[in-house]
């Protein structure tokens, strides 16, 4: 059961973060004490990412000749980056492990397939404001950051024109006066690249922002971070969301029990025993958790934690991701498989975004 927000109270907050630093968490069915992550330590933990094809497969004792084939046009907008949690998460010697194949660039992803397109969900039709994106009604959605702490060879938004780094004051400033003048606003959803790779002072300020406008009444946050790099999840976090005056969501992104052990585990249970709802969005991918039971195990993993399974995506059709695509009938019959071996509130519901619709398309499993 989720916990109810905690009052506004510093000391009521640090107390709390202080229980759960010295709370021992059970993972891979071992109890361990992690001692509480800093600003410093995640941004440690991100610049130690492995940045190349060949490190990541030498420190899983794999060779080229047992993975398919690697690309050789390497993007320097895009390029391998997997922190080295989510490395020891991958199992060694292993060529099919499905975290590996999220993250290994493979010449897979230089096949023209028709169909696949730099923007398959619309964005640039969406952003009147550049960083301000208006899809549905009652929310719009703000391009935070522009960076993510791993780059997954299927992300919808691999070809997207970040500028964020370059936006000024005066450029924020517009966009929030742009949500203020619009009361049919009342959610402000902050997405990326992962905006949990702002620094804390630049996401506060955000945040602050958002929940200051009157008609605004939640926050929600897209993140990757507190999958493949947990040492994100900060006292200092924690605290900039609880002191926000409207009610903040967490949306994180998992695709594989694997990715929910060690201190990923830990990172997501800090955030709902802190009181957050935590949902979670998973994409469909194929030999990675296209089965029935890699998504039952999933569904249990995120529950056991307290994260609520939300949706599960049919993928989008970014150029470059052709090779992971599952047909929508096998998606369906995933649903009504995992609704005859799991409760409800396990089961996501499998989804598609089409451009120009108001809300996500519910694909099954009828």
């Amino acid at each position: 059961m989720l916990m109810p927000l905690l009052p506004a109270s510093k000391g009521l907050k640090s107390a709390l973060v202080s229980v759960l630093r010295r709370t021992p968490q059970r993972t891979g069915g071992h109890r361990m004490i992690t001692d509480e992550p800093t600003a410093e330590t995640w941004q440690r933990d991100l610049a130690d990412a492995v940045r190349s094809p060949e490190e990541l497969l030498a420190l899983l004792k794999l060779t080229p000749d047992q993975v398919p084939p690697l690309t050789d046009r390497r993007n320097p907008a895009f390029p391998l980056r997997v922190p080295r949690s989510f490395l020891r998460r991958m199992t060694i010697g292993n060529p099919q492990d499905p975290l590996l194949l999220q993250v290994l660039p493979l010449a897979a992803e230089q096949n023209d397939v028709p169909g696949f397109t730099a923007d398959p969900v619309g964005d640039r039709a969406a952003e009147k404001t550049a960083g301000l994106l208006r899809k549905y009604p009652g929310r719009v959605l703000i391009i935070a950051a522009g960076s993510c702490a791993v780059h997954c060879r299927y992300c919808f938004r691999r070809e997207f024109p970040y500028d964020t780094g370059r936006r000024s004051p005066d450029h924020w400033d517009r966009i929030f006066r742009e949500v203020a003048g619009d009361p049919s606003v009342s959610e402000v959803i902050f997405s990326g690249g992962d905006p949990l790779m702002l620094p804390d002072e630049r996401l506060s300020a955000l945040v602050e922002q958002a929940s200051a406008i009157a008609h605004v009444e939640r926050v929600r946050i897209h993140t990757r971070l507190p999958v493949v790099l947990p040492s994100r999840v900060t006292e200092r976090l924690l605290t900039i969301l609880h002191e926000c005056r409207v009610q903040v969501v967490m949306v994180v992104h998992a695709n594989h029990a694997q990715e929910i052990q060690a201190d990923c585990r830990d990172a997501l249970s800090r955030l709902v025993r802190s009181g957050l709802p935590v949902l979670n969005q998973a994409v469909l991918l194929r030999q990675i958790n296209d089965t029935v039971e890699s998504q039952c195990a999933l569904s249990r993993a995120l529950i056991n934690v307290g994260v609520i399974p939300y949706y599960l995506h049919r993928l989008d059709r970014v150029q470059g991701a052709a090779h992971f695509e599952v047909d929508d009938e096998t998606g369906r019959r995933l649903i009504r498989l995992m609704q005859d071996r799991l409760p409800g509130y396990a089961v996501p519901r499998y989804v598609c975004d089409v451009p120009g619709r108001f809300g996500k398309t519910v694909l099954g499993p009828a």
